[in-house]
């Protein structure tokens, strides 16, 4: 099973990685002034009897100037690309307060119901909602009807007891029979808190703290309507 979803938090001893675009600019840069020594040390030290034939000469001044462009090529791109994902965050804004549906954690504040979109296999006879903790323990399982209709889930044991607040996946199986058809992590309506750059791509925190990446949002309703 495969999820877009992130953990917000970051170990506090983890020393901050150099961005990719980043690193590839510096390794271009350093290889262009690399070249440009390694060329003037060339016309430098050439032996005056057989001096470098000029159409040589002409090609390496060709490749120095490719690589002068692709250097100014990657900064400039570089700047676009933040300029850009700036610009769609700036733009998903609206969303902070919205529900947006996708596949993440729900946060359960031991009384808020969360609304779980199935979307069980087609040949599947019968379906179950298996819930799992944050650690991806099963903590319950539920039988559902063989539907795509949104299910709420009211985080409540089978002794009508609210289970502990905090994050819970939810995983939805289908079954034809005693044989697994599909077994996947269901989409839910989650809350937006902020908007956050995550690389290109625009995150969404949710109200537990975790992050689920706005090109995978399916869907967003007000949660007033």
């Amino acid at each position: 099973m495969t999820t877009a979803v992130t953990s917000a938090g970051s170990p506090a001893a983890q020393t901050p990685q150099q961005p990719a675009a980043t690193q590839k600019t510096s390794g271009l840069t350093s290889d262009f002034e690399t070249f440009v020594k390694m060329l003037t040390a060339q016309a430098t030290n050439q032996d005056p009897l057989e001096p470098l034939d000029s159409t040589e000469y002409a090609a390496q001044l060709a490749q120095f100037s490719m690589v002068e462009q692709q250097t100014k090529s990657n900064t400039l791109l570089e700047g676009l690309q933040s300029q850009l994902g700036l610009a769609n965050m700036a733009a998903l804004s609206g969303w902070v307060g919205m529900e947006a549906r996708g596949v993440a954690p729900g946060y359960f504040d031991g009384s808020s119901e969360i609304t779980i979109a199935p979307n069980p296999a087609a040949a599947a006879d019968s379906v179950t909602l298996v819930v799992q903790d944050t650690k991806g323990s099963e903590v319950q399982r539920v039988t559902l009807p063989v539907s795509a209709e949104p299910y709420q889930w009211t985080g409540l044991d089978e002794d009508g007891n609210p289970l502990e607040a905090g994050e819970y996946k939810f995983v939805i199986e289908s079954r034809k029979g005693d044989e697994l058809l599909l077994q996947e992590y269901a989409e839910i309506y989650f809350k937006v808190n902020e908007t956050r750059m995550q690389g290109g791509d625009v995150g969404l925190i949710t109200e537990g703290g975790s992050v689920v990446l706005a090109s995978s949002v399916s869907a967003l309703r007000d949660p007033q309507s």
